[in-house]
C-alpha cells in the first residue's frame, strides 16, 4: 500500500516485468497515504464555481441512508538539510497510520551525510525508545546500504502511464478470475471479515491480487536491508526511519526474525504489502494460531486487510466505485473527486448506468471520476472510494483497485471509451507542469507524472480558457497555455 497519477507510456521495468514472468506486474512499493493538498496559487485567483468541496482523502459525509447496493457497484528544491515534518503520533507514541506521510524530498536530492555516523545516531534512538539491544544488534550488524533500492526509489516509473494503459496491465482476467476463486476458497474467514468489518471480499481480494497476486510477487529482497537504506537517503528518511524503528518492535516481540522479513524493495510485509507501522498497528491473528502470519496465512491477510480498512474509515457494507455513461453535453468541471452530488443530481444531467439505463435517482454522495477525461471511461466515486486514495494516493491505482474489486464481484469490462484520446508524452507533461508553476500553481516537482494538484490547476486553466473543465491534461489546453 502506498506516490501521482500519470499519463505517459508504460515504464521499461514494467514490460521487462512481462517479458521475463509472463504475468502482469504486482504494484509493489509506491505512492503513500491519502492526497490532500489542492494546488495553491501564489495569488489571487478568481473562484472556482459554485461547488462543495470536501478535502482530498477524506470519508465523505453522507447527506442520506446509503441505497442498496446495486449490480456491478457491490455493496511530491534540494533541500536534503531541510528537516521534515514530524510524522503524527498514535497514542502510546507510535507513528500515526492515517493521514500522510512526511513530506519527500526531490528525486535529485543528494544524501551528503556519513552512513556510519548516521547508524550509529539510529542505533542509540532505537535504543532509547526501548529496542532491546540484542534486536539492534541482531538486526542492524554488518548492514550496509542497498544502491539498487535507492535507485528503484527515485525511477517510481511504474505510475507514469495513462490509465487505459495501467488498468489493462493490472485488472487484468487472470486475476478476476483468481480472486474469485480465492473467495470460494476462503469463504468462512470473508464471511467472518464482512461480518465484523463490513469490508466486501471482492474490495480485499483485489488489493490482495493486485499488491502481490495472492503471494506469487511479495518481493525477495531484505525488508531490513531496504528499510535502513530508505531511512539513510535523503529522499523520505523521516518516514522510513520510523518504518524501520517499527520493524524492529516487530522483531522485538518475536512476531519475525530478520532473515524471515523477505519482501520488496520499499519494505513491505506479506501479500497485501503492509508497512511495517501498519503492520505493528493493524496486523491481527485472525487463524487463532498465536500471532499474525501475512506471509502464509489467508485467514490472517484476510482479516488484517479487512481490519485495516476499517481503521482509513471504510463506511461497512457500502459501496465503492459504479461504471457510469455521461452525456455528450454536461457541466464538467462537477466533475472532481473534491465535488459530490447525490446520484440523483447526476441523473438529473443525463449520467445513466454502464449499460444505459437510468441511475439509481437516490440520495448517496458522488464524484464523477474521469480519468482520461470526459472521452473515456467514467466512473462516479461512490463514498468508500475515499478509502482507496487512503490505501493509495496514486489516481491510477485506486481507480484500478477499485474497478478490479467491481469485475470479481461480476461487473463487465469497462467501456474504454472514444479511439485516440488525446495524451501528453512526458516531455509536453514536464512542459505543462512548468507552464502552471510560471503562473504562480504549485503542482510538485516537474516530473512529468500529472497527480492531484496538477490536475486541479488543468481545471482552472480549462475554465480561464473556456475549455471543458474535465480536468484532463490536453494537447489543446497545452498550446492553449503557450500562447498565454
Amino acid at each position: 500500500m502506498r506516490f501521482a497519477p500519470p499519463l505517459i507510456a508504460a515504464a521499461a521495468v514494467v514490460a521487462l516485468f512481462a517479458a521475463v514472468n509472463g504475468r502482469p506486474a504486482p504494484a509493489q512499493g509506491i505512492e503513500f497515504g491519502p492526497v490532500q493538498d489542492k494546488p495553491k496559487p501564489t495569488r489571487k485567483k478568481s473562484p472556482a464555481p459554485a461547488a462543495v468541496p470536501v478535502e482530498e482523502g477524506a470519508p465523505a459525509t453522507t447527506a442520506a441512508p446509503a441505497a442498496p447496493v446495486t449490480p456491478g457497484v457491490v455493496a511530491t528544491p534540494v533541500a536534503a538539510e531541510t528537516p521534515a515534518a514530524p510524522a503524527p503520533q498514535a497514542p502510546g507514541g507510535r507513528v500515526s497510520t492515517k493521514g500522510m506521510p512526511p513530506p519527500a524530498a526531490p528525486r535529485n536530492c543528494k544524501t551528503t551525510w556519513s552512513f556510519d555516523s548516521w547508524m550509529r545516531d539510529f542505533r542509540k534512538e532505537a535504543a532509547a525508545e526501548g529496542i532491546s539491544q540484542r534486536t539492534i544488534s541482531r538486526a542492524l550488524d554488518g548492514m550496509t546500504p542497498d544502491q539498487s533500492v535507492i535507485a528503484r526509489d527515485r525511477r517510481q516509473g511504474f505510475f507514469a502511464q495513462s490509465f487505459l494503459d495501467f488498468s489493462a496491465k493490472l485488472a487484468t482476467p487472470n486475476r478476476v478470475t483468481n480472486g474469485r476463486a480465492q473467495i470460494e476458497k476462503n469463504r468462512a474467514a470473508f464471511d467472518r471479515a464482512v461480518k465484523q468489518f463490513g469490508v466486501d471480499p471482492g474490495v480485499i481480494t483485489g488489493f490482495w491480487a493486485l499488491e502481490s497476486d495472492f503471494g506469487a510477487g511479495m518481493g525477495k529482497l531484505a525488508i531490513m536491508r531496504s528499510l535502513v537504506t530508505l531511512a539513510y537517503d535523503c529522499r523520505r528518511g523521516p518516514m522510513f526511519r520510523d518504518e524501520l524503528k517499527a520493524a524492529l518492535q516487530i522483531i522485538d516481540r518475536g512476531d519475525m526474525t530478520p532473515d524471515t522479513m523477505i519482501g520488496s524493495w520499499a519494505g513491505e510485509i506479506g501479500q497485501t504489502q503492509f508497512l511495517p507501522t501498519r503492520y505493528l498497528e493493524h496486523a491481527i491473528d485472525y487463524d487463532g494460531d498465536g500471532r499474525p502470519n501475512l506471509f502464509t496465512s489467508a485467514t490472517d491477510i484476510i482479516g488484517t486487510t479487512a481490519n485495516y480498512m476499517a481503521h482509513l474509515g471504510w463506511p461497512p457494507n457500502e459501496p465503492w466505485l459504479q461504471e457510469v455513461r455521461v452525456p455528450a453535453e454536461l457541466p464538467w468541471d462537477q466533475s472532481d473527486l473534491a465535488i459530490k452530488h447525490p446520484r440523483s443530481q447526476w441523473a438529473a444531467w443525463g449520467v445513466t448506468q454502464a449499460n444505459g439505463n437510468p441511475l439509481e435517482a437516490d440520495a448517496m454522495p458522488a464524484s464523477l471520476l474521469l480519468p482520461m477525461g470526459r472521452f473515456g471511461p467514467a466512473f462516479l466515486a461512490l463514498p468508500n472510494f475515499d478509502v482507496y486514495l487512503q490505501w493509495n494516493q496514486s489516481l491510477n491505482y485506486a481507480t484500478t483497485a477499485a474497478y478490479l474489486a467491481t469485475r470479481i464481484n461480476g461487473a463487465p469490462p469497462m467501456r474504454r471509451g472514444r479511439d485516440g484520446i488525446p495524451m501528453l508524452s512526458i516531455d509536453e507533461a514536464k512542459e505543462l507542469q512548468r507552464q502552471l508553476i510560471a503562473r504562480g500553481y504549485d503542482v510538485g516537482e516537474v516530473d512529468g507524472l500529472i497527480g492531484a494538484k496538477s490536475r486541479q490547476a488543468v481545471k482552472e486553466m480549462q475554465l480561464k480558457y473556456k475549455l471543458p473543465a474535465d480536468s484532463y491534461p490536453t494537447p489543446e489546453l497545452l498550446a492553449a497555455l503557450r500562447r498565454g
